[in-house]
């Protein structure tokens, strides 16, 4: 048995920082993704192996089913059946890891190990099978790749599980999750990124799973609300990676310590970001007739990312290759913002529908010469897919 899945990546339109202090924020899938290949094995077999291939790294790993059966002990695995990974187990599945000595440059893909052993097993078991990954998200950089790493697995493994045949129906060359199997597939993805960031909101596996946009707000410490935006009018959007690394803990400890030195006016600030992510809500869903009014929406679009952008360099978390971007794209009168925590990262170009491709390729082209990474994406796209 085999089976391909694979799971967008995301952006942050409007409301990064701001949302940790209780403000609304947009988030959205994008066509970039991560694929993961599943290819089970026979049982009763000797050298029965878990591998795991990770193309894009050059890395290909495997623990026998009888080490990790050992190790882990005896488990009820199926997919319906959700857990959460322990410290004591998280503390397994790192001397697991160990044990393959990854070389010191690749070392922040421990975590996203612990979280792919910890899903293979609790949804398969020790089945043997061979896994396969590829990934067009660049990692660490804001666009949600170990989210998207995490339903891609989640959603190839429920499809093997057994009893989810009949949940899942054809369609053309691909098929289509249920609901309720869908809700299922970021539970645990949402499970996964909680081994490789500890606390993680649930947009990133929300919007990999379910696609399209969301509105996220937390509403007291524990809550929070996500409510799905269908856009109306197509977006694009020219996503350039800065390749400056950022610590993400850093970014946010700094905002809530300015918040603590400056209440009253961070709270301002707090509060003009809501009313952006809402504004920006209401406008994506907003119908438009004819050209005209497609412009006019997109003007808006562009002012509000604009003022966003403007108050997160005001609190503290834009950088020079940010600004960078912003500088370089406003040359064209295109409007850029940062995405995710900032420090560096990526940054956000609205992409008009009118816009010309040679502007398109010249505006590419001065930021590669930076030395930055540039992808053009649809926005607002499919959520998790699984082909035969």
């Amino acid at each position: 048995m085999e089976v391909r899945c694979r799971a967008p990546g995301k952006i942050i339109l409007a409301g990064e920082h701001a949302v940790v202090h209780g403000a609304a924020a947009i988030a959205a899938s994008i066509d970039l993704y991560t694929e993961v290949h599943i290819s089970l094995r026979p049982s009763g077999q000797e050298d029965e192996l878990i591998e795991l291939d990770l193309k894009d790294m050059g890395l290909n790993l495997s623990w026998p089913c009888s080490q990790l059966k050992e190790v882990l002990g005896d488990c009820s695995a199926h997919g319906s059946v959700l857990m959460s990974c322990t410290s004591e187990k998280l503390e397994l599945l790192s001397g697991l890891v160990a044990q393959k000595n990854i070389p010191q440059e690749n070392v922040q893909l421990n975590s996203g190990l612990y979280a792919f052993l910890f899903l293979y097993t609790s949804i398969l078991g020790y089945k043997p099978g061979k896994t396969i990954v590829t990934s067009e998200l660049p990692m660490g950089s804001g666009l949600g790749s170990s989210a998207s790493f995490c339903v891609a697995l989640s959603g190839a493994l429920i499809a093997l599980s057994e009893g989810f045949s009949l949940k899942i129906k054809e369609k053309k060359d691909q098929f289509s999750f249920e609901k309720n199997v869908l809700e299922l597939v970021s539970k645990w993805a949402f499970e996964g990124e909680r081994i490789v960031h500890g606390k993680p909101s649930g947009i990133d596996n929300t919007v990999s799973t379910f696609g399209n946009m969301i509105k996220f707000k937390k509403e007291l410490k524990t809550t929070s609300s996500m409510t799905p935006l269908n856009s109306t009018t197509p977006l694009k959007m020219l996503i350039t990676d800065t390749r400056v690394g950022r610590n993400t803990k850093s970014l946010v400890s700094s905002v809530s310590e300015r918040a603590l030195r400056h209440p009253d006016t961070m709270s301002s600030v707090f509060n003009a970001i809501n009313s952006i992510s809402d504004e920006l809500a209401l406008l994506v869903e907003s119908p438009a007739a004819d050209k005209a009014a497609v412009s006019e929406k997109e003007e808006k679009l562009m002012e509000l990312m604009q003022m966003n952008q403007g108050l997160l360099q005001c609190i503290g978390v834009s950088h020079e290759s940010i600004e960078t971007v912003v500088r370089t794209t406003m040359k064209e009168k295109l409007v850029s913002k940062l995405t995710g925590a900032g420090g560096g990262g990526c940054v956000l170009t609205f992409v008009p529908t009118l816009l010309s491709a040679a502007v398109t390729e010249k505006v590419i082209s001065e930021l590669e010469k930076c030395g930055f990474r540039c992808f053009m994406v649809e926005v607002g796209g499919p959520g998790v897919q699984v082909f035969p």
